[in-house]
């Protein structure tokens, strides 16, 4: 692990639904690889708009969804405790959407973790759209949980195009397979799809191929 990300925990958004909990095995297997917290989140959506109006009994439109929160929290902690064996584990609840709640808890995270599909509705948090946010926006790696491996010795797969964050992707690649010990497979792809009238390439593609070769070797020269 390098320096700047001494210290930074791996977090996992939840919802209460069974791929979050799945997800919270994952993160937190991946913490103790890391040596890292956790740091579990649950975003709470609510507005100014439901602090006000007591159902006369003290309690506010607020307290029903925070408490059910506090539950889930739990939950999940629980389920990390029983995955990692003295794993330090921080529970965060906190008021928000869930897409910039997890954007800004990125923003300190060594990687976030999610499940591919959640709950939906107006509780749910990890919904695919969610997913699709926080892989463009995210200021972290992001990994989005789909399901026990059937193969632990499967490879890890990174695709390059040669560009910085490319780099980026390729060294968090890199790191995953060299701590699983499984193969690393880089893939570059590019597309001959440009004929003329009569059907012949318009470009020497075995030309093109060479580049491409060459690219990825290039990127490839300080891995070993």
């Amino acid at each position: 692990m390098d320096q700047q990300h001494r210290g930074r925990p791996v977090v996992v958004g939840v919802d209460g639904s069974k791929k979050a909990l799945r997800a919270v095995r994952w993160a937190s297997a991946e913490a103790a690889r890391r040596r890292a917290p956790l740091r579990i989140v649950v975003a709470v959506e609510w507005s100014h708009d439901h602090l006000v109006g007591a159902d006369g009994l003290g309690r506010t439109c607020r307290d029903d969804p925070m408490d059910e929160s506090r539950r889930l929290l739990a939950e999940a902690a629980a389920v990390a405790r029983r995955a990692a064996d003295g794993l330090d584990v921080d529970q965060q609840l906190v008021a928000g959407f869930p897409v910039p709640v997890l954007i800004a808890e990125s923003r300190r995270a060594q990687v976030v973790v999610i499940g591919d599909r959640g709950l939906g509705g107006r509780t749910g948090l990890l919904l695919g759209s969610v997913g699709i946010a926080l892989a463009v926006h995210a200021e972290s790696p992001l990994v989005v949980e789909r399901g026990e491996l059937s193969d632990p010795t499967a490879p890890i797969v990174v695709g390059v195009d040669g560009s910085p964050v490319s780099d980026a992707a390729l060294a968090f690649a890199y790191d995953a397979a060299a701590a699983r010990r499984v193969p690393l497979v880089v893939v570059h792809t590019w597309w001959d799809g440009f004929v003329d009238s009569d059907g012949a390439p318009l470009r020497d593609w075995d030309a093109v191929e060479a580049d491409k070769q060459q690219l990825l070797a290039e990127r490839l020269a300080g891995w070993s």
